[in-house]
């Protein structure tokens, strides 16, 4: 329409112009030839051209003045985008600033966020069993903190009856590698063996000072994660209870005419998001059984706790379940030697090439479907800015984002609001 709409105002703008000259032509041959006032002399041809007079510069739609024009256009849309790249990384900037100020705040916000995403569809259901919003809300919480306090006592209790078992077997396993170091191919001696040990233990004492600031740094971290734990809490509760009223007030902020693609948007996002963790618990929960059951086979020491720890792990896509297997096949190597590692090795990583090729395609499919180079950029991203924190969130977030932004440039008319209210005018 803008298109056509141009088009009919250069015909009309055309069609002046030629009547304005028929009627000029007209006046002239009326007065014999003569010059009139109006009308000085003859108009020049527009191919006509003053002997000594430059030809003004043509002026492009893009430029403001005549010295634009002796940049060249390539030169000018080139500096367009730097400078307004360097504004776009300004502002990144100063946000990540204030977003690692205050990460003690956006960092249990975000958990939340995630635990509410985990829990929704529980509330659901004791809503629609007619349980009130605030009691069913408080249902879920508490049972979802009951089985994780619960699992995490059974890790617990599992590692201190394994710890004296696995001393022992850590003890013979450093003998082992000492006597290599004499036999194997370096040839070590005892005086070498203990020089090398005494440089060690001359290290660990001179950085003693740094061990024990890192203690008292410990602590403080420690008082953070409680603070933290305590806002999740608070903050799960609320968004399930009142996610939609929360939502709603920060949509009435924003313009009139963006309030709907805007909700549209928000909606489609926390569906991902929803889907997304629903997925992640699932192919966690397939990856620790499948790495357990192996340990469990070849009874491996700590199977629970490292099925456990393969559990967390896994909610880092991609290297979180291989790098916690990691650990059950060190574990291995000290307990039954190095053939048995090297089967935990292998079923590690055949869950890996399951997850990888059936259960990602399988249960996440297209709603957060991310390319693997996307996965991998984000979580190296999310270390650097966040830590351990920032690598299990930045998934979830690219995967909300893209939906997101798919979403605000699409072409499609969101679908009216159940709640809304149209106004009609009254037929004449």
């Amino acid at each position: 329409m803008e298109r056509m709409r141009g088009r009919l105002r250069r015909a009309y703008e055309s069609g002046r112009e030629a009547a304005r000259t028929r009627r000029a032509a007209a006046a002239e041959a009326a007065d014999g030839g003569m010059a009139s006032p109006a009308s000085p002399g003859p108009a020049a041809s527009p191919e006509a051209m003053v002997v000594g007079v430059e030809p003004p510069a043509a002026l492009h739609s893009s430029t403001v003045s005549r010295d634009d024009t002796e940049v060249p256009h390539a030169l000018r849309i080139a500096a367009a985008w730097c400078w307004r790249l360097i504004v776009i990384g300004i502002v990144t900037w100063a946000l990540l600033k204030i977003v690692g100020t205050i990460s003690i705040v956006i960092i249990p916000l975000t958990v939340a966020l995630l635990l509410s995403a985990l829990l929704a569809p529980a509330v659901g259901w004791l809503l629609r069993a007619r349980l009130p919003r605030s009691l069913a809300t408080a249902v879920v919480l508490v049972g979802g903190l009951a089985a994780v306090v619960g699992t995490l006592t059974l890790v617990v209790n599992e590692f201190i009856k394994g710890v004296p078992e696995l001393s022992q077997k850590s003890s013979e396993g450093v003998r082992q590698i000492q006597d290599w170091f004499k036999t194997g191919p370096l040839h070590l001696s005892d005086s070498q063996l203990n020089r090398y040990i005494d440089e060690a233990q001359n290290w660990i004492n001179g950085n003693t000072e740094r061990f024990t600031s890192g203690a008292i740094s410990t602590a403080a971290t420690l008082a953070e994660v409680l603070t933290g734990t305590v806002l999740v809490l608070f903050a799960t509760f609320f968004f399930l209870r009142d996610g939609n009223n929360i939502w709603r007030f920060l949509v009435r902020l924003l313009p009139v005419a963006a309030r709907w693609k805007v909700d549209d948007a928000g909606r489609a996002s926390w569906a991902t998001l929803g889907a997304y963790v629903r997925a992640t618990v699932l192919v966690a929960f397939i990856d620790a059984v499948g790495i357990g059951i192996f340990l469990v086979l070849f009874d491996i020491p700590f199977a629970f706790p490292l099925a456990a720890l393969v559990f967390l792990g896994a909610f880092i896509p991609i290297v979180g379940a291989f790098l916690s297997g990691v650990v059950a096949v060190l574990v291995a190597l000290v307990d039954s030697g190095p053939v048995t590692a090297l089967i935990i090795l292998g079923a590690v990583i055949g869950v890996q090439q399951v997850e990888g090729h059936v259960l990602q395609p399988l249960i996440m499919g297209r709603a957060v479907a991310i390319h693997p180079l996307a996965v991998i950029i984000g979580i190296a991203a999310g270390v650097v800015l966040a830590g351990i924190a920032g690598a299990l969130v930045a998934v979830p977030l690219i995967a909300v984002l893209n939906t997101a932004v798919r979403r605000l440039a699409a072409r499609t008319v969101p679908d009216t609001p159940p709640d809304a209210v149209v106004v009609a005018s009254q037929a004449p």
